[in-house]
């Protein structure tokens, strides 16, 4: 059986100015240097016993043309000088041989901090939930 559980994560972004989303989406996969592969959208589970890797490490395990399994947060506007965000936020449980979450959050009006921190709490909330803790945001 074909094992997809991930051993290795990274973190990565981009941001893409085009006059169009596809043109301006592409430009955030190369600057986040993701651009050469198939992505497949994923759902916000942090596998058992992965590690988190940097993202220079990261980078170099990809290939051209890989198919990239994702989770990512994304925004747009055709707003002039309109504040866009997007994250990602994870959380971990001690005991790393259980699953942990990632949060996908956007936001118009948020800057980068600000968007981080409440994608964090997503995930902690979703990371407390599931092992019977109160968490609230």
């Amino acid at each position: 059986m074909l094992d997809l559980v991930a051993k290795k994560l990274f973190l990565t972004k981009g941001v893409g100015v085009a006059d169009d989303k596809l043109t301006s989406f592409e430009f955030a996969l190369r600057q986040a240097g993701i651009a050469g592969t198939n992505i497949v959208l994923i759902s916000s589970i942090f596998p058992p016993n992965a590690k988190l890797i940097p993202r220079k490490d990261g980078l170099k395990l990809i290939k051209p043309g890989q198919i990239l399994f994702t989770i990512y947060s994304r925004n747009q506007t055709n707003e002039a000088n309109r504040l866009v965000s997007a994250s990602v936020g994870i959380a971990q449980p001690k005991d790393r041989s259980k699953y942990g979450y990632l949060s996908e959050y956007d936001a118009f009006g948020k800057n980068e901090r600000e968007s981080g921190d409440y994608a964090e709490d997503i995930a902690a909330q979703m990371l407390a939930s599931s092992l019977g803790i109160p968490f609230d945001i």
